[in-house]
């Protein structure tokens, strides 16, 4: 359903990105960020997703800076190497890269973004630090609760699971009281519960999850 683009950040890095078009005109734009595991079969399955839903998606390769084409499955082996690779991403690069992903973006509109994992740790911050969104949607992203002090500037919603061992719920609760004006929900669900090839999928958490997340961006995003 979609194709590779080739975005460029403001530093001059040159990465891929996954763009998927809605059959009609856009109803606004969704910048999509990945797992751990590279912009693979799920993520791209997700961004085509959200364009049958009537949205531009794209999906940039983050993994780009330290390793082009990284298609990683679930096995332990697949962890341990998305966790590698992820660790020498730093925050910064990953801004630089999602603005560049919301410039192209913006093109159809109003933009949101929403994450996964990794990518719900990203979606947090750039909800902060990138210009041109109009919302966020983090699903279970570690690293949030690291950095509760980095105030979303934009409407944030956010998805997490109770039996997450990543995330104590104890800390999601606190950041929902923390920031009211959020929606924050917690889920009867593992960590990465929204993932169809994953063993702690959750077929009822990510249908209601999703819904939510549709619902926002359409009173957000368009």
């Amino acid at each position: 359903m979609g194709k590779i683009i080739e975005l460029k950040a403001v530093d001059g890095h040159s990465f891929s990105a996954y763009r998927a078009d809605p059959s009609g005109k856009p109803r606004g734009a969704m910048v999509v960020i990945q797992e751990i595991f590279g912009v693979n079969s799920h993520m791209k399955n997700v961004t085509d997703g959200y364009a049958r839903d009537g949205y531009l998606a794209i999906a940039p390769a983050l993994f780009d800076r330290v390793q082009r084409n990284v298609d990683l499955g679930y096995s332990p082996d697949d962890i341990a190497k998305g966790r590698e690779i992820r660790g020498k991403v730093t925050t910064d690069m990953a801004m630089k890269d999602v603005q560049a992903a919301v410039n192209e973006a913006a093109k159809a509109g109003k933009v949101g973004i929403v994450g996964y994992c990794w990518g719900g740790f990203v979606a947090w911050m750039a909800a902060n630090k990138v210009s041109g969104l109009s919302a966020s949607a983090p699903y279970y992203g570690g690293g949030i609760l690291d950095n509760t002090d980095v105030a979303p500037k934009v409407p944030l919603m956010g998805h997490f699971g109770d039996k997450d061992q990543h995330i104590p719920v104890e800390g999601v609760k606190k950041l929902a009281e923390k920031y009211p004006q959020h929606q924050i929900f917690i889920y009867a669900a593992d960590h990465g519960f929204n993932c169809d090839q994953r063993g702690s999928y959750n077929a009822p958490a990510s249908k209601q999850a999703r819904e939510r997340t549709l619902a926002f961006f359409r009173q957000h995003v368009g």
